[in-house]
């Protein structure tokens, strides 16, 4: 029988199936951080229970981790609470004898760039965090889901997790991304298309040639955002970019194992018969950069088009929220402050996209803050390799050390009320990024090209 790629990753793992309808499904990897694991081990702890499998976990702070003076460590976190919550993880892994990467691991950053990083996600592997951004992993051939509080602890418990088969959907999306146009802009127009809830209850596996093409930094940013879609899990099948990326990372098989991993991971694709329950299709030869102006990422629209008029109360509202109006070009909106970073667009290629616009130029008088924050120690180290961190800094940027920062505010970073923000996060709600705070999604070239004009400009013409 003809199988989906999801439906093999998810028979793979069955453990049993539930007279609900749910099923038992093994989780080969589960990634931790400090928000969403403190209550999960107190739960451990107040019914005396161990760890299935000690090994299957691997954590590192990211959410309220300082992007300043981090060689402080944790005396460099002024917040209570979130330094409550990062010793708590310390203490937490030391207890429990998990492996992390601490606030001064060069290895630490953002849990959704340090796990491919590592090789910790892995081809055909379960994968869980309490975080909704996981679906990121599946961009590697993996079944990855964001899960709550209370799995969490699950897991670790019995390294197994409650779940419901999803229905199988495929967005093919075919034909090279134009000049200046990025993984990110073919996402938000992907969820411009289907909507916020155009994924809900499916899988959604991205196929065609236009996926085929893009590196695996792109295709973490298009499975990054399925959770924006609607989708609990994105994925795209194992090719060769897969195989080249996943080879010599520091968790990955080697030697006589590596040979097995490949004869395995070979089939992680979708079989040429399998069914599909919903199916997408999208030309992005002419595909242009992609920019938000409202308060939800399928409010989104081509850079050089106009604000349309609202369809809805939820657009009317919107428009109010971020003081626009229809009819307005974005190049018209003034922007406040740049961010570069998030676990959608802080990999090395995203930095090197953005430095390439930015080399040589200064940001705009009207900015007033425009930062740069790496998504992992490893990926800060690479870029200051190659001078990329010199090549912001120079321009008027602030070279920033590892962390999710200015994406969800949870840490010093946070826009202030009314500002502006052309930001390569993953989500432009009310507040997310500070108190009425106004965030505009977009790609990490659009937004260096933004930072030196001082409004939205396209990345096209840089």
């Amino acid at each position: 029988m003809a199988r989906t790629l999801y439906d093999k990753l998810w028979d793979a793992h069955v453990v049993a199936q539930r007279e609900d309808g749910t099923s038992l499904l093994y989780i080969d990897r589960q990634l931790i951080h400090e928000v969403t694991s403190p209550q999960a081990f107190e739960g451990l702890k107040l019914n005396g229970r161990k760890l299935w499998r000690r090994s299957a976990s691997k954590a590192t702070p990211d959410h309220n981790v300082p992007t300043l003076d981090r060689e402080k460590g944790l005396k460099g976190i002024k917040d209570k609470v979130a330094k409550l919550q990062v010793t708590t993880l310390d203490e937490n892994c030391k207890e429990f004898e998990i492996e992390q990467f601490d606030i001064l691991d060069k290895r630490q950053g953002i849990v959704h760039v340090v796990g491919p990083e590592q090789g910790i996600t892995l081809p055909g592997m379960t994968v869980v965090c309490g975080d909704s951004h996981t679906s990121t992993h599946g961009a590697l051939g993996a079944l990855a889901m964001g899960i709550g509080t209370s799995e969490v602890e699950h897991v670790l418990a019995t390294q197994c997790l409650v779940a419901t088969k999803q229905k199988n959907m495929r967005v093919n999306l075919n034909g090279v991304l134009p000049e200046g146009v990025f993984a990110k802009d073919l996402t938000l127009a992907v969820i411009g298309k289907i909507g916020t809830a155009g994924g809900t209850g499916y899988a959604i596996e991205y196929s065609g040639n236009c996926i085929s093409g893009l590196s695996m930094e792109g295709r973490m940013t298009v499975c990054n955002m399925a959770i924006e879609a609607g989708s609990r899990a994105g994925m795209i099948a194992f090719d060769e970019t897969t195989m080249d990326y996943v080879k010599g990372r520091p968790y990955s098989p080697k030697d006589s194992e590596w040979d097995v991993a490949i004869n395995q991971w070979k089939d992680l694709h979708s079989d040429p018969e399998a069914n599909f329950d919903k199916e997408i299709q999208m030309d992005v030869s002419s595909l242009k950069p992609q920019v938000t102006w409202g308060t939800s990422p399928e409010m989104v629209i081509d850079i050089d088009s106009e604000i349309p008029c609202p369809r809805n109360e939820s657009e009317k509202l919107a428009l109010e929220y971020m003081g626009l109006q229809e009819g307005m070009k974005m190049e018209e909106i003034k922007l406040d402050q740049i961010f570069i970073g998030s676990c959608t667009n802080s990999r090395i290629e995203d930095l090197r996209v953005a430095s390439s616009i930015v080399k040589g130029n200064k940001v705009s008088s009207n900015i007033k803050r425009a930062i740069v924050v790496p998504g992992s120690g490893l990926v800060d180290q690479q870029a200051k390799e190659e001078g990329i961190d010199e090549i912001f800094t120079e321009a008027g940027f602030e070279w920033r050390s590892p962390g999710c920062s200015m994406c969800l505010g949870m840490n010093p970073d946070q826009i202030s009320e009314g500002q502006h923000c052309a930001s390569t996060s993953n989500r432009n709600f009310e507040g997310r990024q500070g108190y009425k705070g106004r965030t505009h999604l977009v790609s990490p070239a659009t937004a260096a090209a933004s930072a030196l004009s001082g409004n939205f400009a396209d990345p096209r013409g840089s």
